[in-house]
């Protein structure tokens, strides 16, 4: 696993691919000291999208001054919620997640959540699969992402729920608490186990791909 914060865009990212994240003191029920998978994403699941898996995961960092952009990460958006849950300072941010672009001004005053959300995700550490085809809903990209999250989420596998201080209890969004993920979407649906294999075998076309290479930070 590679820690995101110390994550850059020369490392060798395939142009395309599915991450999972894991999140310090997080860890397995069934696995006692195995950290458990915190949220899955992927990118260009519609069609004609140029978006990379780096650009995806830096929109999810941040920039290297701590700054970042809750509106083009609805990851940092979420955590930037539950932080203010917990705080119990959401009065101070009252545009924290409100349009699509903001004002100089705003993001001004937004600046040290923004910070505080870089920081909290920084520390995150994730692992990533290449899965390099076309963008769309019907890619394996948006079918490993849909069902992972399915099989992963507390709805169906409530043997790994998160810990007592985990961030994601103070979160605003019902399936955030419940599922155990940072995941919204697919968090109470039932999962296709077809979708094992194919991941099983891009995770060997990873592995096969980067083999060799002098930075071997993938699945």
């Amino acid at each position: 696993m590679r820690r995101l914060g110390d994550c850059h865009g020369r490392m060798p990212w395939p142009r395309r691919g599915g991450y999972f994240f894991f999140e310090p003191g997080e860890y397995r029920g069934t696995a006692p000291g195995v950290q458990r998978v915190v949220r899955v994403g992927t990118h260009a699941v519609t069609s004609n999208s140029n978006s990379t898996l780096w650009s995806r995961l830096y929109s999810h960092r941040g920039t290297r001054d701590g700054g970042g952009n809750h509106r083009g990460s609805i990851f940092r958006l979420n955590i930037g919620l539950a932080l203010l849950e917990k705080e119990g300072n959401a009065d101070a941010f009252p545009t924290w997640g409100k349009g699509s672009s903001a004002s100089r001004h705003v993001v001004t005053q937004e600046r040290s959540l923004e910070v505080e959300v870089s920081r909290y995700i920084g520390a995150m550490s994730l692992v990533w699969v290449a899965v390099d085809d076309e963008p769309g809903k019907s890619s394996d990209r948006a079918f490993i992402e849909r069902n992972a999250i399915s099989l992963l989420s507390g709805f169906r596998n409530p043997s790994d729920t998160p810990s007592g201080g985990w961030l994601g209890r103070y979160s605003t969004k019902p399936a955030i608490r419940e599922s155990g993920l940072w995941n919204v979407r697919y968090t109470s649906d039932s999962y296709d186990p077809c979708f094992l294999e194919v991941l099983a075998d891009y995770v060997r076309m990873t592995i096969i791909a980067y083999r060799g290479r002098h930075e071997t930070n993938h699945i």
